[in-house]
């Protein structure tokens, strides 16, 4: 059973993972509004962590699909490059001319590849971003999935009050 501070902000913590989709209408939203509703309540354990965990899957995703794109690239310009190694590799307005099908076919196959795992990734992201908006509105915490912790996230416990403390410390020495 998790607890958290007698009144953890539900709603900023909501909007905190909703915000991370203004990055289809503002180049880094994704990154900008998380840290900005973050930061604004990172003094509530609850917040704090949901801004972390938050911040760690864009980060994450931000990542995968760097390498994908990298990846589908690469295999592009390997494929090129080994196409033309039959022919003199000449650029023209005409950069290749496939006569069969079957030349072509590792390439489609390669590209299928990478255009599924992008979009698996996209439908990654707004799943878990729609279920961690659902779990902070519910006063729970998410768990992002294929999520890299960059910044350290500790699991909210039970915070005592100052009172509570310093009545345990004053047992303890009686």
């Amino acid at each position: 059973m998790e607890t958290y501070s007698s009144n953890p902000d539900k709603t900023v913590a909501a909007f905190l993972h909703l915000s991370t989709f203004s990055k289809y209408f503002i180049p880094f939203g994704n990154f900008i509004f998380p840290l900005i509703f973050w930061t604004a309540k990172k003094n509530d354990p609850f917040v704090d962590d949901h801004g972390k965990q938050a911040i760690n899957f864009q980060i994450s995703i931000f990542l995968y699909f760097v390498v994908l794109v990298c990846l589908g690239l690469a295999g592009i310009v390997l494929w090129g490059v080994s196409f033309g190694m039959n022919e003199p590799l000449i650029i023209s307005e005409h950069l290749v001319k496939i006569n069969d099908i079957s030349q072509a076919f590792p390439l489609l196959v390669f590209l299928v590849v990478i255009a599924t795992l992008l979009l698996g990734l996209l439908i990654l992201e707004v799943v878990s971003v729609i279920a961690a908006t659902m779990k902070a509105k519910e006063g729970l915490l998410y768990k992002y999935p294929l999520s890299i912790n960059f910044i350290n996230s500790t699991p909210v416990e039970k915070h005592q009050s100052k009172n509570e403390q310093f009545n345990n410390t004053q047992n303890q020495t009686l």
